[in-house]
């Protein structure tokens, strides 16, 4: 059954209490239940980005992004497990087409997991590469039967390129090492690869993406894929924390809506004014890091959509907005336990899960803050010329 984009919007929304009761499940079970990833796959959700050729929507990248948002308000790990597992479909649309119909010609509704860190590597062989390692981190890949890894090009011993290479499960094992006080629930295990064959077809050039031409523009011209990695993926990683944050806030408000402090003789936390300023004040956070993601966002879309190239301080300012987006909904979050007493520590408080949940998606690279604002900053000086975008 096909779905509109609306009604694929529609139907996350009506799944929201569901994914909010299992969020604690999610914890015990260190992975997503396969029940909220099936039904998540019933809404159409993991097609939002897939090309309409084999399937899917080619949605606007804020519609994605809301849509992985709104999840991430009922269980962070769920949201950022469904972020990452949705935003994979627009990159395999990036390669060859060769391997895109590799995986969609048999299935539509296959779902690909990721490691991007450097941390394997391959020798260039006769057809394609030799790829070995381990990768750490592949969120969600209990679900998958592909996985993208990210790795260095040996020839001769020297590095000669930085390669994205797309593996069944055939050839890769997972080692449960998923063990954490945050995200518990995003299985974020490791991913084995020994001498395997990877054919030419399978692997996506770092040096591709950072020019926005890639092999898949052939088949698929849409604006949606003419759009930077560096932008595209950073915000799957700061969508869903901010999704934690606007769960946190409507957490916060029922709790303090119902909170008795006894230290300060009975009085309702909501009829203290302080409590009114600080809802306030992150309120306009959260609205804040969101207005800005999307907005930036929707600017590349239409130089995209126009067949344009996307102005190099765009792209930098992207990354600028997305990683202080992130900081914004963290403080926010920190703003508001700090002023929640100590009934929020117990197991089962989703304002503590949100809270652990946001602190670890911050750990992830793609929300380093020092490089993403000294490129900015170097760009306003005009000392960068964008070695080291992606």
């Amino acid at each position: 059954m096909s779905h509109s984009v609306e009604q694929v919007l529609s139907a996350v929304e009506e799944l929201l209490p569901t994914l909010r009761e299992r969020a604690e499940e999610a914890e015990d079970l260190r992975r997503v239940p396969e029940a909220s990833v099936k039904a998540l796959a019933d809404t159409g959700f993991f097609k939002l980005l897939q090309p309409k050729r084999y399937g899917g929507h080619e949605a606007h990248p804020v519609a994605f992004y809301t849509a992985v948002k709104k999840i991430a308000s009922a269980c962070g790990s769920t949201g950022w497990v469904a972020g990452i597992l949705g935003v994979h479909p627009w990159n395999l649309a990036l390669f060859d087409d060769a391997a895109q119909q590799e995986v969609w010609g048999v299935d539509q509704n296959v779902l690909i997991s990721s490691s991007y860190a450097p941390m394997g590597k391959s020798e260039v062989v006769e057809g394609g590469y030799k790829l070995s390692g381990r990768w750490s981190f592949s969120s969600g890949s209990d679900h998958c039967t592909w996985a993208l890894l990210g790795g260095p090009v040996m020839k001769d011993g020297e590095p000669v390129d930085l390669c994205t290479y797309l593996v069944p499960i055939s050839d890769y094992s997972i080692v449960d090492t998923w063990d954490t006080f945050g995200l518990r629930g995003t299985g974020s295990n490791d991913i084995v690869v020994k001498d395997v064959f990877v054919p030419e077809h399978r692997a996506l050039s770092f040096r591709h993406t950072a020019k926005c031409q890639v092999p898949g523009q052939a088949v698929n011209p849409g604006p949606l894929y003419r759009m930077p990695f560096g932008s595209i993926h950073p915000s799957v990683i700061a969508a869903p924390i901010i999704g934690m944050a606007t769960g946190a806030y409507d957490a916060y408000l029922e709790h303090q809506g119902q909170r008795v402090r006894a230290a300060y003789a009975g009085e309702k936390a909501k009829d203290d004014p302080f409590t009114s300023v600080r809802v306030a004040e992150v309120a306009s956070e959260i609205d804040a890091a969101w207005l800005q993601l999307t907005d930036n966002i929707r600017q590349e879309w239409e130089f995209a959509q126009q067949g344009e190239a996307i102005p190099l301080e765009l792209r930098l300012r992207v990354r600028r907005d997305q990683v202080h987006g992130t900081q914004r909904a963290v403080a926010a979050i920190d703003k508001m336990m700090d002023s929640s007493g100590a009934r929020v520590m117990f197991r089962g408080a989703s304002l503590q899960r949100f809270w652990r949940d946001a602190h670890a998606g911050r750990l992830h690279a793609s929300n380093d803050p020092e490089r993403s604002y000294q490129m900015y900053g170097a760009s306003e000086f005009e000392i960068f010329d964008g070695n080291g975008m992606y």
